[in-house]
């Protein structure tokens, strides 16, 4: 079982008045991800640098870690998460 950390940037769109994930977008590093979602979120309502820990092989997820949030997030964007 090989764990491999992987670090995405999840923006935040408007969708009738209603804050929705959009299309996640990949970083190299955790810098990388939380300058990314500082950037996403000057354009965007807002976004999330998260840092995400899987089994390489079967894909099943350790965790999930909020490394950053900017901007407008979801109340329940955490929660989600651990959920999932």
């Amino acid at each position: 079982m090989t764990m491999k950390t992987t670090f995405v940037v999840q923006p935040f769109e408007l969708h009738r008045k209603r804050l929705r994930p959009a299309r996640q977008e990949p970083a190299q590093s955790e810098f990388g991800a939380l300058k990314k979602a500082e950037a996403l979120a000057g354009r965007m309502p807002g976004a999330a640098a998260l840092k995400v820990v899987a089994d390489d092989e079967t894909g099943e997820l350790e965790g999930v870690t909020i490394l950053g949030q900017f901007g407008e997030v979801p109340e329940d964007f955490a929660e989600s998460l651990q959920g999932g």
